[in-house]
């Protein structure tokens, strides 16, 4: 849920525990942010030399994928799933270096904080205030064979940052007035939890014998050429995907109106981070052109077995839109006659 619950003194834990156990594990790259307990549990275990990289002026540490890849153990410890690696890097984003190390056929631990979850960072931004830069996409978390919460209660964790435990003397006034505020503090930690409680259900899902026949969900998130209100259906929908651990695509219908001759280029540059967002967090993109919306929804639904149709808020009323267009009437007409559900996302 946050910064110094303990997430990189656990995973050195682990790495002794199979060290003792006969297992080749080696240190990738760890970041113990000069705390004594994490500082003496580093002693002795195997660290890979990492990077240094020069960046305007100032020498900097990278890890070094390459040298992982040479050692090639059993295990690697990854530290900040989410960090940004220093402009020149093979990789923008070290959860792009654990990819190539898990292709090379090389275990990996991780760790990230809730906050840095791709379809969280609106639920986040509404919590802290904080537009949170680094981010994983979801599909990453998703390939983690466990994943463990490391949870402290808001109090103990306030006491910790209080105590020097987790930062410097002079950051933690600051980091009181923001994301360590109790009341943040306890939202973040309800997201970490629901987070953790559905990866062990798509566990629960694959590896435990059914008992009856459940409804398979498939989500088909409708957008427009609205930049804002189409970023909250991809992330709101994709949290939805991953709780049920179902397939789902993105769609977007060119009207004639929008045919890219017609629109300004910053909406065709913001389709195309919102194509690129969409499939970072494991949705297929469909584009269809047509100047019916409502069949065209309805049609692509039909054809693909969606189960759940997801759109955004209309920025008029629902009321009159209803009344002022077919859409709707003609949507809600083609889903009354199957078990398809409609889920307008605020």
């Amino acid at each position: 849920m946050s910064a110094g619950v303990g997430k990189s003194y656990r995973m050195l834990q682990e790495a002794r525990a199979l060290m003792s156990n006969g297992i080749d594990v080696k240190i990738g790259f760890i970041e113990t942010h000069g705390r004594k307990e994490t500082d003496a549990l580093l002693e002795g275990l195997p660290v890979v030399p990492r990077r240094k990289l020069f960046y305007k002026g100032k020498e900097l540490d990278e890890m070094d994928v390459q040298a992982v890849l040479n050692v090639h153990p059993e295990i690697v410890i990854v530290d900040e799933l989410a960090h940004t690696n220093v402009p020149g890097s093979k990789n923008e984003k070290r959860w792009q270096d654990v990819l190539e190390i898990l292709d090379a056929g090389i275990n990996v631990i991780s760790a990230v904080n809730i906050q840095h979850i791709e379809s969280l960072f609106d639920e986040v931004k509404s919590i802290t205030g904080v537009e949170v830069q680094e981010r994983v996409p979801d599909s990453v978390l998703a390939q983690a064979d466990e994943v463990v919460n490391i949870d402290l209660t808001s109090d103990e964790l306030i006491a910790r940052l209080k105590e020097g435990k987790i930062y410097t003397k002079d950051k933690i006034e600051l980091a009181l007035r923001n994301f360590f505020k109790a009341e943040s503090i306890l939202q973040l930690r309800e997201l970490a939890l629901k987070e953790v409680a559905g990866q062990v259900e798509r566990k629960v899902e694959a590896e435990v014998p059914k008992q009856a026949a459940f409804r398979h969900e498939k989500f088909l998130a409708c957008i427009s050429s609205n930049d804002e209100n189409a970023k909250t259906v991809i992330r709101k929908t994709a949290r939805l995907a991953s709780y049920y651990n179902a397939e789902w695509w993105v769609l977007y219908v060119e009207t004639p109106e929008e045919e890219p001759s017609k629109i300004p280029l910053d909406k065709q540059r913001h389709l195309i981070n919102n194509f690129k967002l969409a499939t970072e967090l494991g949705a297929e993109v469909l584009r269809v052109s047509s100047n019916n919306v409502g069949r065209s929804i309805a049609q692509v639904a039909e054809e693909r077995g969606a189960t759940t149709i997801c759109i955004g808020k209309p920025r008029l009323s629902f009321y009159r839109i209803i009344l002022s267009t077919n859409l709707f009437s003609q949507l809600l007409n083609k889903l009354s006659e199957s078990d398809v559900d409609l889920i307008i996302l605020s």
